[in-house]
């Protein structure tokens, strides 16, 4: 389709299959990609950013073929046939605009002795490494970057020990040393410096790697023990619905009709099933059945939310504040300003544009809510939850939404425009 989509004001109800967590998929690509034998990550959408760490396991010596899934349609299975360490065949990496490859890959370059760079594009480029480069300097590994951003060139070998790390920037950093650390020979301690944010996304990547066969242990989110000399196991592994995805559809039910979201599971440790809480706590109408999570439209009450533990889904919540009695208020949010792009200003500046009244804060938002927008021409800042947040939105406008730069949607859901007719959205492309 093409770059812009034009969307008439409709209500969206039906059924619907939520798209694979992300979050989750890269997680098993990876273990997958450094276990011994042949393993094989199924249900998975290979958007953008799935691609991308695909062809990073895959750089580092990972052989991977994706096939077509018996799950569903338009789902792939990856077999992946692990190197059990790193083998060099590119040593350059391209990361597109994908943090969590980039953060997760990057401690994996400090396994091979080789000399690694790796690229990416757009606010990729400038997204802090921090964390990292100071373990370099610690360890005495040599790097290059370009000012600060990409490319970063290294060169060096991670040795085991105690890694300090700040809980309030990302937790891919966290991330990105507990897959590397296992391997290590001697064991090493992972050190949480401040109060650790996204503790959801540590969750599940202890919990991906145990299911390939490594242990982590979790000392209340202090410290992360992690002994070394362990091997990943191959094994079969189906990834589940993604929260955060659901996260619009919910929205779009509460909205304008009923929703009901098929293929989440409802004991996930995943930290965006948090929706569900903040939906009830506005006045939602959730029903959590076994087989599906179904949603009906709702008057909403403005209320508080902190967005420390969940900042994927602040633009999604920011447009139900929008149309919510009273006054919605986020906090703790300040790390979405280095998100694919600030987010806070991102989602303040382009509701503003439909009607809605938003106050942008340092670290937060703070928006008072109307029975209804009044549509216009927005743009997508190249960002995926960006526009699928504003094409929600057109649900309770008055004239149609304009959406530039509408094919950022590939980056995580590249089929979110065909389920969005499928609920019955209309749009003129």
């Amino acid at each position: 389709m093409k770059n812009t989509v034009k969307i008439n004001p409709s209500v969206l109800s039906g059924e619907i299959k939520i798209p694979p967590s992300k979050s989750i998929s890269h997680r098993a690509i990876i273990c997958a990609g450094l276990s011994n034998g042949i393993s094989y990550v199924d249900n998975l959408i290979l958007s953008d950013d799935i691609k991308t760490t695909i062809n990073g396991m895959k750089s580092l010596g990972a052989d991977i073929e994706c096939i077509e899934s018996k799950v569903c349609e338009n789902v792939y299975c990856a077999k992946i046939k692990g190197t059990q360490g790193i083998k060099v065949l590119n040593s350059t990496i391209d990361c597109n605009e994908s943090g969590s490859t980039l953060r997760f890959l990057i401690p994996f370059a400090l396994l091979a002795g080789e000399k690694i760079t790796f690229t990416g594009r757009g606010k990729l480029i400038e997204r802090p490494l921090t964390p990292y480069y100071e373990i370099f300097k610690e360890q005495g590994i040599y790097y290059k970057n370009d000012k600060g951003k990409l490319p970063l060139t290294m060169n060096g070998n991670l040795k085991s020990g105690v890694f300090k790390i700040k809980g309030n920037i990302s937790s891919q950093f966290i991330s990105g040393l507990m897959f590397v650390l296992p391997l290590l020979d001697g064991d090493s301690c992972i050190k949480i410096t401040t109060s650790l944010e996204s503790k959801g996304y540590v969750d599940l990547t202890i919990d991906v790697l145990n299911e390939f066969g490594i242990e982590i242990k979790n000392n209340d989110y202090r410290e992360f023990y992690v002994k070394g000399n362990q091997k990943y196991k191959s094994k079969y592994y189906k990834v589940e619905g993604d929260y955060s995805q659901a996260a619009f559809w919910m929205a779009a039910g509460l909205l304008g009709g009923s929703v009901k979201c098929k293929d989440l599971n409802i004991n996930s440790l995943q930290g965006d099933k948090v929706i569900l809480d903040i939906l009830e706590k506005m006045g939602g109408k959730v029903k959590i059945d076994k087989s599906f999570i179904e949603v009906d439209k709702s008057v909403l009450c403005g209320k508080v939310i902190d967005a420390s533990q969940c900042p994927d889904l602040v633009p999604i919540l920011a447009v139900l504040g929008a149309l919510s009695r009273g006054t919605t208020k986020i906090v703790n949010a300040a790390r979405l300003r280095i998100k694919e792009s600030d987010r806070l200003k991102a989602i303040s500046t382009e509701l503003k544009k439909i009607g809605a009244d938003v106050k942008e804060l340092e670290d937060g938002l703070v928006i008072r809510g109307k029975e209804n927008l009044k549509g216009g021409v927005v743009d997508s800042w190249n960002d995926h939850r960006i526009v699928m947040a504003l094409a929600v939105a057109s649900i309770k406008c008055t004239q149609p939404v304009v959406i530039t730069g509408c094919g950022a949607v590939k980056k995580s859901y590249p089929n979110f425009w065909e389920d969005f007719k499928s609920l019955g959205g209309t749009i003129d492309e």
